[in-house]
């Protein structure tokens, strides 16, 4: 009905349309935008006129191709900030846009629905690129056949729960360099490489939220030393709390030994490799289906 009553207002020719966008980043930060020259509020939202934010013409069409548009902003401690866009926390982010009738705002139509693509920063504001939702159809889709696990350490088909004792902990960071090493004392009771291919979880201060990945995890005559495969795009200091999370580097041996979660290893650890797939037989050799291991002739052994 909403979209009859708008339509029905613009055929007048006399219209009182704004903009609305609602932008909710993948923590559960809300934000609500209009270029209207006063506060708009629908949908238990409260759209602020001060935001700044316009956008570009939107570019939509029928069948499977990608909508898309940009949206740009003025960098504001309100609203978006520029450490929030260089910590990554608005990348992905769910967008929302209408077009309003702002002297009625039960007039509306939904124009836009997607996410944040590249975000870009200069001279004090933003452009967003918007992503329609067919951008996942973009994705690569299915499972691959291959020697490694498929699933993500705890997701749905993995089903391992890295809550479990043993497999996670939490700690205070002792010392860290560019937001990419951490050293600790003492971090007892985990193996060498234990974390590493885990996560790094930052639990409180300035970046609190962002996490990275674990490149290496090594036990050292001073300690213990993590460092992660990039650095954490938000300001992490000495007093910072951080979960660490047992890592997986997708082997069969590791699912059963580490996690005892064999049952649940979602790759092909006896798909053939390259050597017997262009081997042939002949004739000094066992052509039995056995393992190639250490066979030289290119037959099997």
């Amino acid at each position: 009905m909403a979209d009859y009553a708008l339509k029905n207002h613009l055929e007048t020719g006399a219209t009182t349309v704004c903009r609305c966008w609602a932008v909710i980043r993948k923590d559960g930060e809300t934000y609500g935008f209009t270029d209207h020259d006063t506060d708009l509020e629908f949908e238990g939202m409260v759209f602020g006129a001060d935001s700044g934010l316009t956008a570009n013409a939107l570019e939509q069409s029928t069948g499977l191709s990608v909508d898309n548009t940009e949206a740009l902003g003025a960098l504001s401690s309100a609203a978006v900030t520029e450490t929030d866009i260089q910590a990554g926390r608005f990348d992905g982010a769910a967008v929302k846009s209408w077009l309003v009738n702002w002297a009625n705002v039960s007039e509306r139509v939904v124009q836009f629905n997607g996410t944040f693509g590249e975000i870009t920063r200069s001279a004090g504001g933003f452009r967003a690129e918007l992503r329609g939702l067919t951008e996942a159809l973009n994705q690569p889709q299915g499972r691959v056949y291959q020697s490694g696990c498929g699933s993500v350490l705890g997701d749905a088909r993995c089903k391992f729960d890295v809550n479990d004792l043993g497999y996670h902990t939490e700690i205070i960071v002792e010392k860290v360099e560019d937001g990419k090493f951490f050293d600790f004392a003492s971090l007892e009771g985990f193996d060498d490489r234990w974390f590493e291919n885990g996560r790094l979880i930052v639990q409180s201060g300035a970046a609190e939220g962002l996490f990275g990945m674990i490149k290496n995890d090594r036990l050292t005559s001073q300690g213990r030393r993590i460092e992660l495969w990039e650095d954490l795009r938000g300001k992490i200091a000495q007093g910072d709390q951080i979960r660490l999370e047992a890592g997986c580097d997708k082997r069969a041996e590791t699912c059963r030994l580490k996690f005892d979660n064999f049952l649940n290893f979602s790759g092909f650890p006896h798909i053939p490799g390259e050597d017997w797939l262009t081997s042939y037989p002949v004739s000094n050799g066992q052509n039995n289906g056995a393992s190639l291991y250490g066979n030289t002739s290119g037959g099997s052994e």
